[in-house]
C-alpha cells in the first residue's frame, strides 16, 4: 500500500517506517499537519497515519479537512489520547480506526490489512435494507426514515448498517466493536453506547416506533416492534 505517515516523533517515525517498509508498504513521511495535509490532499495515498498532536494543524483538523476534500484514503489516528471522548471525536472526524500509544508494530500491521480490506470492498455493490419504514442504500451510503434522510457520519452508518444486516438478532458490544470498528477497544470502554444513543437521537428520536432496543447486560437489537 502507499501509506502516508503524519508523525512528529522521529524516534517512531524511524521505527514505523522500517517496520512498513519491510512489510512491502511504500512510506511517505510529514513531520507536522500542514504538510501532512497537503501532502494527502496533492498525492495518491491508499491509507494515512496520522497522530493527533502535532505541529501546524492538529490530527483532528487535517481529518476533517480531507473528509471535507472527499479525500477516500482510510485513515488510521495513531495517538496517546485514549480516552472515550478522545477516541469518539477522532471517529467523528471522518477516521476509520484509532490505535492508542504505546502499540506493538504486530497490531498496527493487523489494522493496516484490515483497512486494506475494508477498502477493497467499498466498490462492491449493496442492497437495499429496509425495516419498518427505515430504508438504508447501500449503493449511496444513505437513510430514509419515512420521507425524512438522515444524515449520518461514516461510523454512524457502519453501525446502523451492521444492526440492520443483523436485524432481530442481538448484538453483544464486543461483536459491534469488532465488525464495525474492526478494532478491540478495551471492553471499559462506553464508545459503542455513545455510538448507539447518537443513532437513537437521529433513526428513533421523532419516531413512535421505536427500531433500536437494548437488552439488558447483553447489548443491543434492530427490530420492528410494530410488526
Amino acid at each position: 500500500m502507499k501509506i502516508l505517515l503524519i508523525e512528529d516523533e522521529a524516534k517512531l517515525v524511524s521505527i514505523i517506517q522500517r517496520d512498513l517498509t519491510a512489510e512491502g508498504h511504500e512510506i511517505s513521511v510529514a513531520l507536522d499537519g500542514t504538510t501532512g495535509l497537503d501532502m494527502a490532499i496533492k498525492m495518491d495515498f491508499q491509507l494515512i497515519i496520522l497522530d493527533i498532536m502535532l505541529p501546524g494543524i492538529n490530527g483532528i483538523e487535517v481529518c476533517r479537512r480531507l473528509r471535507q476534500a472527499n479525500q477516500n484514503a482510510a485513515i488510521l489516528m495513531l495517538t496517546a489520547l485514549g480516552t472515550t471522548e478522545n477516541v469518539v471525536v477522532g471517529l467523528d472526524s471522518g477516521a476509520d480506526d484509532y490505535m492508542v500509544k504505546p502499540f506493538s508494530l504486530a497490531e498496527l500491521n493487523a489494522r493496516i490489512r484490515t483497512l486494506a480490506r475494508r477498502n477493497s470492498n467499498l466498490t462492491q455493490p449493496a442492497n437495499v435494507i429496509q425495516i419498518a419504514d427505515l430504508v438504508i442504500n447501500g449503493d449511496e451510503k444513505s437513510v430514509k426514515r419515512g420521507d425524512k434522510t438522515i444524515d449520518l457520519t461514516a461510523t454512524e452508518y457502519r453501525l446502523l448498517e451492521f444492526l440492520a444486516k443483523n436485524k432481530n438478532h442481538m448484538l453483544s458490544r464486543i461483536e459491534i466493536l469488532e465488525h464495525v470498528w474492526n478494532i478491540d477497544f478495551n471492553m471499559g470502554t462506553n464508545v459503542v453506547d455513545v455510538y448507539i444513543n447518537y443513532l437513537r437521537k437521529k433513526v428513533d428520536k421523532d419516531f413512535d416506533n421505536k427500531l433500536i432496543h437494548t437488552v439488558i447486560g447483553m447489548g443491543y437489537i434492530l427490530k420492528n416492534n410494530a410488526a
